[in-house]
């Protein structure tokens, strides 16, 4: 089996810079890469994760760090990161926080990441300022995915802006009595979407000359039953909107779902937006403010590897993709 060491004779360059230059580490000059390369093509030498973290002290991988391990804009996020990872010879390692404080104590307080790996994404989590030193002082590079976090680099939407663009349709189609249905007041994991989403929902509000009903509001979860629960909410303070803002396409699903099942038409009864385009959402005919989070997450792995490569681990930008209105079957203009 061909080792490093007939690479770096085949090169003529030393052992330390054949894994330098395979790792795509800073230091080594364009012709000697090349070299290292094409020695390696020629005699089928497959760098070992394992053995090249030895001289460079990485450890080929990249950790994405979530409240929940479950739905479907988490999944997606990892989708996309995996495309830039996998094709940069790096692994993806998932840590979720669940409900358990303990959880996210041994994430954040221990050298758990520091071990495991070179970078790290945090994706739609609000994080304290105790948690953002402890990660910077890992010393890895560090993306956020989602939510500002200050002194961070990050990519994201303008939430503020999904959900007045969501309210302004139905404002547009003639609907007054819009509810909203997201966050969540017992949230220990701290989404930080929603309350910047419902923010919006009010901005545009009051400048259709609404004023925002507290009874139009509901908590909800970003999934399915949450939205279920979220249209049994509403039914049972006795309220009658004509539309509803969900915060997510899930939450947005399990609201039509649950309408239905009451006998309540969609759109004719009832207009429902969601945020995010779901994979599904085509499926439901949800009318949806949509997202790339895919790119979100090929951006974000993508800055990860380039400040892997040239040394940078502190830098602080801000990439905001555009998110835009989808209109499908689930919302229509207000018969009089």
């Amino acid at each position: 089996m061909t080792g490093i060491v007939e690479v770096a004779a085949r090169a003529g360059v030393s052992v330390a810079t054949v894994s330098r230059a395979l790792r795509g580490l800073p230091g080594v000059a364009a012709k000697t890469r090349k070299s290292v390369e094409e020695a390696a093509a020629e005699l089928g030498y497959v760098a070992s994760p394992s053995a090249a973290a030895l001289p460079t002290g990485r450890t080929g991988a990249v950790a994405v760090v979530s409240p929940v391990a479950r739905g479907w804009y988490f999944t997606a996020v990892c989708e996309g990161a995996q495309d830039v990872l996998t094709a940069n010879g790096y692994d993806l390692l998932r840590y979720e926080l669940s409900d358990v404080e303990t959880d996210r104590r041994r994430v954040f307080d221990t050298q758990l990441l520091r071990k495991r790996v070179d970078a790290i994404v945090i994706a739609s989590l609000r994080l304290t300022n105790d948690e953002v030193e402890a990660l910077y002082a890992m010393n890895r590079p560090v993306m956020a995915v989602g939510p500002i976090v200050p002194g961070m680099p990050c990519v994201r939407i303008d939430d503020v802006e999904v959900g007045r663009v969501a309210t302004e349709h139905l404002v547009q189609l003639g609907h007054r009595d819009i509810a909203f249905a997201g966050g969540d007041p017992d949230d220990t994991l701290g989404f930080p979407v929603s309350p910047e989403r419902r923010s919006g929902y009010v901005e545009a509000l009051h400048a259709a000359g609404i004023e925002p009903d507290p009874a139009m509001t509901v908590p909800a979860k970003f999934t399915v039953e949450a939205g279920v629960e979220a249209y049994a909410e509403l039914r049972s303070r006795g309220v009658n909107p004509t539309a509803v803002f969900a915060v997510s396409d899930e939450v947005a699903m399990g609201i039509m779902y649950e309408a239905r099942r009451h006998g309540v038409r969609i759109p004719e009864d009832l207009s429902v937006v969601g945020v995010d385009d779901h994979d599904m959402s085509w499926l439901f005919g949800l009318t949806t403010v949509a997202q790339d989070v895919r790119e979100e997450g090929r951006i974000a792995a993508s800055t990860l590897i380039e400040r892997l490569r040239s040394g940078i681990d502190r830098e602080t930008s801000v990439t905001t993709v555009p998110a835009t209105l989808v209109v499908r079957s689930s919302t229509r203009r207000l018969e009089p």
